[in-house]
């Protein structure tokens, strides 16, 4: 679907729903939490509302991704709110900075 978010362009490219789907499988794994891909709304925030992370599942979470994608992701990078916004931003960050 163009217009879904996790198919937004993203400096002139779309990105990957695969890489989407995978993200919310290392955000499911790594909390435990019992959903699946398809319960995870793109759209929808990561932090408190929508699915509720507070800041040491956002840490958790960091630290997967930062370990799967070959790049860190600061505690202190002011960008943290938009970035961990929504698994959509969150893709939209790892697929412009992932080495892996």
């Amino acid at each position: 679907m163009p217009d879904s978010p996790e198919s937004r362009p993203l400096n002139g490219h779309p990105v990957d729903p695969a890489l989407t789907r995978e993200i919310a499988g290392l955000i499911i794994s790594a909390l435990n939490l019992e959903l699946t891909e398809a319960d995870i709304d793109p759209a929808a925030p990561l932090y408190r509302e929508g699915l509720g992370l507070d800041s040491i599942d956002i840490l958790e979470v960091a630290l997967v991704v930062s370990k799967r994608y070959g790049f860190k992701l600061k505690d202190d990078d002011k960008d943290n709110v938009r970035i961990f916004g929504s698994l959509s931003s969150l893709a939209a960050h790892v697929a412009e900075r992932r080495t892996k």
